[in-house]
């Protein structure tokens, strides 16, 4: 293995940390402002439970990818940073947004429905845009004006990849999201919210495994370069498929096992980020930015690379007992039950 196969390797496991963990975060928002004011405010307060401690972890991660990029790629770094102004601007404007109203939230109390609805509602828009990153680089919405690379926001609104990739980040935010809620109030023996988030799981699920279905369309059209190495990896996707199969059947299942569901379908989005990541390689940006022309000095990367592999064995631990802390504390699950 290369050293920039390696580094943009370590580079895509930090993404789909914070891929599934950040959808779950910004699912659970969501769903906290659907059932607000509801009968249903059990379902509410598990949400609530659930977004308090988890939003500050997942946004460490999203600050290891921008160092990792600029750090392991700043060849790539200005392409990216150039067509990604707007669209990352937004991010950023509605992360901070999100992240003051989550914390005003809990010492606001008269404010506290509108500070539940712009939470929900910047929680349903950031997957959104963050996704745009990878239509975005399948080519063929950057113009090279007068020297410079500007994104081509007619080009990359009016494709079909576009849309197609938006509604999957949104129905994966939305479906991790209650499976994850789902099992959680399983922890808290919360049937009504088990019931709930049950029920929200089955009826999202098949929605994106269509969204997937129009993705691998979209590409086949737009970007046939991506799509032939895809089907080169038919049996990575192909598993994919299957592992999301079993997950979403044992959602049905009269014995209802939470946590393998949950393990289930992680595993399934891990496959079928594996087979769309081989698929991409060489290239970060098709055609201009391979992972080769945009990598650093190599004696830069293996200090950075000793540094990240400290790093983590750092943090692993802690993130290890936090969830372990997280999902089996009853004496916090239960704390919760004195609010309603």
């Amino acid at each position: 293995m290369t050293d920039a196969l390696l580094a943009i390797t370590l580079l895509w496991v930090f993404v789909f940390i914070y891929a599934v963990a950040a959808t779950i975060d910004f699912g659970a928002g969501f769903w906290s402002m659907i059932y607000l004011g509801k009968r249903q405010m059990r379902a509410t307060r598990i949400a609530n439970r659930y977004l308090s401690p988890s939003w500050e972890v997942t946004n460490v991660f999203i600050v290891l990818i921008v160092v990792a990029l600029v750090s392991f790629f700043p060849g790539a770094t200005y392409t990216l940073g150039t067509v990604l102004l707007i669209p990352g601007s937004m991010v950023i404007l509605l992360l901070a947004v999100r992240s003051a109203f989550l914390v005003f939230s809990h010492t606001a109390k008269d404010y506290e429905r509108i500070l539940t609805y712009v939470s929900g509602i910047s929680g349903f828009l950031i997957p959104g845009l963050l996704i745009l990153i990878l239509p975005i680089s399948h080519g063929g919405y950057i113009d090279v004006i007068n020297g410079n690379e500007q994104l081509s926001m007619i080009a990359l609104w009016t494709s079909w990849s576009t849309y197609a990739f938006v509604g999957f980040a949104i129905s994966s935010t939305l479906f991790l999201s209650s499976l994850l809620l789902y099992d959680y109030s399983n922890v808290a023996n919360d049937h009504e919210a088990f019931v709930i988030y049950r029920r929200d799981a089955q009826l999202i699920g098949p929605i994106v495994l269509l969204f997937a279905f129009f993705i691998m369309m979209a590409i086949r059209i737009e970007a046939p370069w991506l799509y032939d190495n895809m089907m080169e990896r038919t049996f990575w996707l192909g598993s994919s498929v299957l592992v999301f199969l079993i997950g979403y059947a044992l959602l049905w299942m009269k014995r209802q096992m939470p946590r393998f569901t949950v393990i289930a379908i992680v595993v399934q989005y891990l496959l079928a980020s594996y087979a769309y990541g081989t698929s991409h390689l060489p290239y970060i940006v098709y055609p201009s930015v391979t992972i080769e022309s945009g990598f650093t000095n190599p004696n830069m990367f293996r200090a950075l690379f000793v540094s990240y592999i400290v790093g983590f064995a750092i943090l692993i631990p802690g993130f290890v007992y936090f969830w372990r802390l997280f999902m089996k504390d009853r004496r916090y699950i239960k704390s919760g039950e004195s609010e309603s």
